[in-house]
């Protein structure tokens, strides 16, 4: 699944509010890496089929629709955007209607293979950290170092509802919490690329963590591995 000549590939993954972007993406500046965020190219590529009011039982025409999308990851001002044909869908897609929308959508063979595709592409020369639900177990089962990003539902729910709220979201904790739960459900259960911890995955338990000593972990794990690699 290509060479890594310009460093490893990492891989974390994780359930819904666990924290997987902020910390790819401080990861990702550490070490001088590119952050692929998958869950957001997830996002605007639900968002974009959920406009064009396209049936999901036909599976030609979301294939048609898939091959077309141009999804792509840029960074403005030092903050990542997510631009969907064009159009810059970074606020949009970070609704709880989309995150339950989207682990519908994205369940679909069609709209994954896409997506899996542009991802590999993306980190096939490796110095890149990408983040998701199916990173170590189908889109990179190689990544060079993987790691499982988790915590409690009740932790994930408060840290997503406090997002919300800082963006002008007219959200209640009870309901953000029951939309966390329910999109763990299911991206669990889901038949195709379901969130799964892989085997040789670091587990990482946020819930009584900083930013900061998750990121540090992390740090020293990627030492461990990048000296093992230069013997």
């Amino acid at each position: 699944m290509g060479c890594r000549r310009n460093g490893l590939v990492i891989a974390i993954d994780g359930p819904s509010g666990a924290g997987k972007s902020t910390i790819a993406g401080r990861l990702a500046h550490k070490l001088g890496y590119v952050q692929i965020d998958t869950g957001a190219m997830y996002r605007a590529v639900a968002l974009l089929i959920n406009r064009a009011g396209i049936d999901l039982d036909d599976i030609e025409t979301l294939e048609r629709f898939c091959d077309s999308v141009d999804v792509h990851l840029e960074v403005v001002d030092g903050a990542q955007r997510v631009l969907a044909n064009g159009q810059d869908v970074t606020c949009q897609i970070r609704t709880p209607e989309m995150s339950l929308i989207t682990s519908r959508i994205s369940a679909l063979r069609p709209v994954r293979e896409a997506m899996v595709r542009a991802q590999r592409a993306m980190g096939c020369n490796g110095g890149v950290v990408l983040e998701g639900r199916d990173i170590g177990t189908v889109v990179y089962p190689d990544a060079d170092l993987k790691f499982f990003l988790s915590a409690s539902p009740q932790e994930r729910g408060r840290r997503r509802f406090a997002e919300l709220i800082a963006k002008g979201e007219q959200v209640t904790l009870e309901d953000t919490i029951a939309a966390v739960t329910l999109r763990d459900e299911q991206d669990s259960k889901r038949d195709l690329a379901p969130l799964r911890q892989a085997d040789d995955a670091i587990v990482i338990d946020s819930s009584s963590m900083t930013i900061e000593e998750v990121l540090s972990r992390m740090e020293s794990c990627v030492d461990q591995k990048s000296a093992k690699q230069e013997r």
